[in-house]
């Protein structure tokens, strides 16, 4: 567990470039080096990804991921179920004193998809212990969020290859 005088933080990592949750698990990585427990959940992700691989072998942090499979071809009501599922999930994280570090990726695309209300999300805010640390990630962070954050990232498209019509790369993309 992190330090008795801990204070954890509010990041958050939005924007339409590339590398939002890659920061989240660069974070998860240095926490769960400093022997914090870290919890990753992640709201509307496809497919397992090589993070999943990399945390099942070695175990450093769990990774608990809600909405697996196609998302494009599932039904708003499976999406929000999913989404609730995955909601229950990170309250019960949060507060229930197990982890130092609760980091909920693509929790905005919930959001923004009408999955999970802003209020859920301040929720969440409000109900976070002092020596937790809260990491957000997704396109589109509300304003209201962005104000309560302590760290607010902004990825930003300049380039990237799906522009060129190259496709997801294995241990790149996911």
């Amino acid at each position: 567990m992190a330090d008795k005088d801990f204070k954890g933080l509010i990041q958050i990592y939005t924007g339409d470039g590339k590398g939002k949750t890659t920061a989240a698990l660069g974070l998860a990585t240095r926490a769960a080096g400093h022997g914090m427990k870290v919890i990753f959940i992640q709201f509307m992700k496809g497919e397992e990804g090589g993070e999943h691989f990399f945390s099942r072998d070695f175990k450093p942090f769990q990774i608990m991921q809600f909405g697996k499979g196609d998302l494009f071809r599932k039904t708003d009501a499976e999406l929000a179920a999913e989404c609730m599922q995955a909601y229950q999930f990170a309250e019960k994280a949060l507060t229930g004193g197990n982890y130092d570090m609760v980091i909920l990726d693509e929790i905005f695309i919930a959001y923004w998809r009408g999955l999970v209300s802003l209020q859920q999300i301040l929720d969440l805010i409000q109900k976070k212990p002092a020596g937790v640390e809260l990491v957000m990630t997704g396109r589109k962070a509300p304003p209201e969020i962005i104000k309560r954050a302590d760290l607010v990232t902004e990825m930003l498209m300049i380039k990237h290859p799906f522009m060129e019509g190259v496709d997801q790369r294995k241990g790149i993309e996911y």
